[in-house]
């Protein structure tokens, strides 16, 4: 039965390899001491030593696509900064936690003053608890909040900034009794975790809540015990975990002929269910709600991205740009503590590739996010991003 999305599949599950990859290896992550490091002082009117850690050199033919873009953003917004200059050194870490414990070590010999990625949960890990002691700070590309804290940072959207936003646009819109069905893998109980943590904080409801084994028998036995619960609960909402590659496809039709089509209760997702676009042909994700990036900045970045390397960017180089676009802003206020724990964790936060974004003392972050339905086949934002912290949509 997953097989309804068989002329689209290779492409999914190629994208979401790459989207899902922040998260690999990222189950028992080294300990950090969560009082961290306050970071190097710098001097602002010369130039800042900055390392770029990339998979670069792993053989896999994706790590070196993601390395490129990388490395291409992370120009891109150099050449944006007005009155700052940056010394970018790259990096390559394979995609290794031990080879990119040793590029991290490496560029702190070279003088780097902050060290942007690397990619993968555990790499990112491995660096930051090598470079600890020398008091550098990481901003790392992953996603993954059980690693972030002390020097560590995330810059990957997270599944909590993703359910606050989406709980919050719905509780404000009358959905506040919201079932919660979940992926029963490390992504998927995170994911929970975050949805059930944004209801608690917002006066809705959990109204129910069934995971399930992420396995085409999995999640046909899971759809009858998902719409019984979603009914007995009294559900006004359903909240998935799965993404297009996983669950997504298969729930979205089997709900429907379990009785729980949505017109009657309002599907809501964690992931982007705009990616790629075969998967707007469902008849079962019309009407649903997830979260993206400000589509105008997104499309902005594209284009200029496009225009300088002849390629549109991969989904996840952008962070490579916000991560120097906040350096570059720090740098230019002039304070010689612009790269510490406490310039970093600025409440007014950066202006990215994708919208605004600020990261938090526990290193994690926040990005102002759009919410979007799928109305006739088509993706339409039906609340903006926010363009400030502290308005509607936070």
């Amino acid at each position: 039965m997953f097989a309804v999305l068989t002329p689209a599949r290779k492409l999914i599950a190629r994208l979401t390899v790459l989207l899902s990859a922040l998260w690999l290896a990222a189950c028992e992550p080294i300990s950090i001491n969560p009082m961290g490091n306050s970071g190097q002082k710098i001097d602002p009117n010369a130039p800042v030593p900055v390392a770029l850690l990339v998979p670069r050199g792993s053989g896999n033919s994706g790590d070196d696509l993601l390395a490129k873009n990388f490395e291409n953003a992370a120009r891109l917004a150099i050449s944006d900064l007005e009155g700052v200059k940056i010394d970018l050194r790259v990096y390559g870490t394979a995609g290794d936690p031990a080879q990119a414990q040793q590029a991290g070590l490496q560029a702190v010999a070279d003088g780097a003053k902050i060290i942007i990625g690397p990619l993968y949960a555990e790499s990112a890990n491995a660096v930051a608890v090598a470079v600890a002691n020398q008091n550098v700070n990481v901003l790392s590309f992953s996603n993954n909040t059980t690693i972030a804290g002390g020097n560590l940072f995330v810059l990957g959207p997270t599944f909590g900034n993703t359910a606050d936003r989406l709980v919050k646009y719905a509780a404000r819109n009358g959905k506040k009794r919201i079932m919660l069905a979940h992926d029963n893998n490390v992504a998927g109980q995170l994911g929970a975790q975050a949805i059930e943590s944004a209801i608690a904080g917002t006066g809705a409801q959990l109204a129910g809540k069934v995971g399930y084994e992420l396995s085409q028998q999995g999640v046909v036995a899971a759809a009858p015990k998902i719409a019984q619960a979603a009914q007995a609960g009294g559900a006004d909402a359903l909240f998935l975990t799965a993404n297009t590659a996983g669950a997504l496809p298969l729930l979205t039709q089997m709900l429907p002929e379990q009785g729980l089509p949505p017109a009657s209760i309002q599907y809501i997702g964690l992931s982007r269910w705009d990616i790629p676009a075969q998967v707007l042909e469902l008849p079962g994700v019309q009407g649903g709600w997830f979260a993206l990036p400000d589509p105008n900045m997104t499309a902005r970045f594209r284009s200029r991205y496009s225009a300088a390397f002849g390629s549109d960017p991969h989904p996840l180089g952008g962070l490579a740009y916000d991560g120097i676009a906040a350096i570059g802003a720090l740098v230019k206020s002039g304070r010689e503590n612009a790269l510490t724990t406490v310039g970093l964790t600025q409440n007014a936060g950066f202006q990215g590739v994708n919208g605004i974004f600020r990261l938090r003392p526990n290193g994690t972050n926040e990005r102002g996010l759009a919410v979007a339905q799928i109305k006739n086949k088509q993706v339409v934002v039906i609340d903006p991003a926010p363009r400030a912290f502290g308005g509607a949509g936070f």
